[in-house]
């Protein structure tokens, strides 16, 4: 079973790549968004060890990465929202 899932991803890495190269994306394109990545990983980083949010440590994880890096501060907030709800 685990030789199937790492075909399937062996496979859809090279269709993705294949896709990028054809569609000529600039690596500005590529640039911004490790910028981004690095950026939103830096603030949850900065934000968990600073004390400016006592009680409260925000998961450095994909999810949150992610969320920081689609929505910004705003997607900080939201992940201490949704943190003081469900906890």
């Amino acid at each position: 079973m685990k030789m199937i899932w790492l075909a399937v991803l062996v496979v859809s890495s090279l269709l993705l790549a294949g896709v990028i190269f054809r569609n000529k994306l600039s690596l500005g394109w590529l640039r911004r968004f490790a910028l981004h990545l690095i950026a939103a990983a830096l603030a949850l980083y900065l934000l968990n060890y600073s004390g400016l949010i006592s009680g409260y440590e925000v998961p450095l994880n994909p999810t949150t990465i992610g969320t920081v890096i689609l929505l910004g501060l705003p997607g900080i907030l939201l992940v201490l929202g949704l943190q003081w709800v469900l906890f």
